[in-house]
């Protein structure tokens, strides 16, 4: 945890921004995978994290502006826990690590959330993403599941807060950029022809794990760049492949890194390996050369989007002027995807509170194909933390249906289109920090060109 003077101050503000009402923070549960004692993982949620700093399952806290308390639900350790968790210190001296001096049973909040209905104080609550949270909503206010209306001023009050990184945050988000490099450094050196994708992934996670973090989302390593997020490990890498790896590292604290390679199962790119791999770098480079306060992302992903086509052009499949191609849509065939996100507690930063208002400052996001996978297209800010990962991606089925639709004939060359249905996909990434007079790196590089890639090979 921070000081808990951190976490006092960060409820101030949001209480200042808020006004008035009661704010319902829902906390997380263990969760049994296949029985109730065998649990995955237990992660807290974000915002609880933000705001109290609380590792633990088995809590939820309310913020009531308007009678001036701050209060955490949860029950003390019983002696048949200890036994099996070990001796921790009470829920009060938790409590008080964040700042927090009102502790209470937890079957004490519906009760407490029942009074303030009744007296007609508005209650606040996020967006939920776990069934859990629906019971709770509606035991405790009667929200009938699937009806939920989440509070908006309180999502933006959130969202206003934790998109401004501050120096605390950013050297923590740091730890975890270095090791995730270091996890992407290992694969670079571990990826050959007769080993399974797997074996890449176990090398990776090692690196996490022997620095005592978790991974900040499920290993993508896959000779089948082609599919986005594609988690399965199974395949035999072969000579000739190119492996996706896509990784990142979660600190103690739970702030998250998230970086993306391409490696080659030989030692070197093949020449039409390397011709694709050289316009996604090409592409990658020129969005992190336009990264600086006050510029729309959405500027940013049309010119990375822009130099892929201005590459495939020069090798054949586009035809055509190449940013017209963008803003007709055609790009989406080789980038159906964003270009970056927001990034902190979450890899994808708050990503339930909503992009609408996360990545687009509550402005509406466009519904096109491709660019509505865009999840972050407003003005940058100093203090944001976000990715870049432009990728060039060959998808077969996407090939096939646009070609019996005739679609974008006019800017893509299905006949050469069509020789690289075998191709797969290339994608890199990195994390950065926007700054007062453009954006700075976090974590260590990693290579990208494709001769540094070899050397390590």
């Amino acid at each position: 945890m921070f000081a808990k003077e951190t976490y006092i101050a960060r409820r101030a503000k949001l209480k200042q921004t808020i006004g008035s009402g009661l704010l319902l923070f829902l906390g997380n549960d263990e969760s049994g995978m296949n029985y109730a004692d065998n649990t995955y993982h237990f992660r807290q949620d974000s915002t609880f994290l933000y705001f109290f700093g609380l590792p633990y399952a088995g809590l939820s806290a309310i913020i009531d502006i308007d009678n001036n308390r701050e209060i955490i639900f949860g029950d003390e350790l019983t002696i048949d826990a200890i036994v099996w968790m070990g001796t921790q210190p009470t829920l009060k001296e938790k409590s008080e690590a964040a700042g927090i001096t009102e502790v209470r049973p937890f079957n004490e909040i519906e009760a407490y959330l029942k009074n303030a209905q009744q007296k007609g104080q508005p209650v606040h609550y996020l967006p939920t993403y776990r069934a859990e949270h629906q019971i709770k909503l509606f035991q405790w206010l009667g929200v009938v599941p699937g009806a939920e209306k989440p509070s908006v001023p309180f999502i933006m009050g959130v969202v206003n807060q934790r998109n401004y990184k501050s120096e605390e945050e950013i050297a923590e988000i740091e730890k975890a950029c270095i090791v995730t490099a270091d996890m992407h450094l290992a694969a670079m050196r571990t990826v050959r022809p007769g080993i399974r994708e797997c074996e890449v992934a176990a090398a990776v996670a090692e690196v996490a794990y022997a620095n005592n973090y978790e991974l900040s989302f499920p290993i993508i390593a896959t000779i089948n760049g082609q599919t986005l997020h594609n988690h399965d490990h199974s395949n035999m890498i072969k000579s000739g492949d190119m492996l996706l790896l896509d990784a990142g590292a979660e600190t103690e604290m739970g702030y998250a890194g998230d970086m993306s390679s391409t490696i080659p199962a030989d030692s070197k790119f093949t020449t039409r390996q390397r011709e694709i791999y050289d316009i996604q770098v090409a592409s990658h480079e020129a969005a992190v050369a336009a990264l600086r306060p006050g510029v729309p992302f959405v500027d940013v992903y049309e010119l990375s989007c822009k130099v892929i086509m201005e590459g495939l052009k020069d090798l054949g499949f586009v035809k055509g002027d190449p940013m017209e191609a963008v803003k007709a849509g055609a790009h989406a065939m080789f980038m159906p995807c964003g270009l970056g996100h927001m990034m902190g507690l979450d890899v994808h930063d708050m990503e339930n509170l909503g992009e609408v208002y996360v990545g687009y400052d509550g402005q509406p996001k466009s519904t096109e194909f491709g660019r509505k996978s865009l999840r972050l297209g407003r003005k940058l800010e100093p203090g944001f933390v976000l990715t870049i990962e432009p990728g060039v991606y060959f998808i077969p089925e996407l090939m096939d249906l646009w070609r019996s639709q005739n679609k974008f004939t006019e800017f893509i060359n299905y006949e050469k289109l069509f020789t690289y249905k075998d191709f797969s996909g290339i994608r890199n990434e990195e994390d950065y920090l926007i700054t007062e007079n453009g954006a700075r790196l976090l974590g260590k590089k990693i290579p990208i060109h494709a001769e540094d890639v070899e050397a390590l090979r």
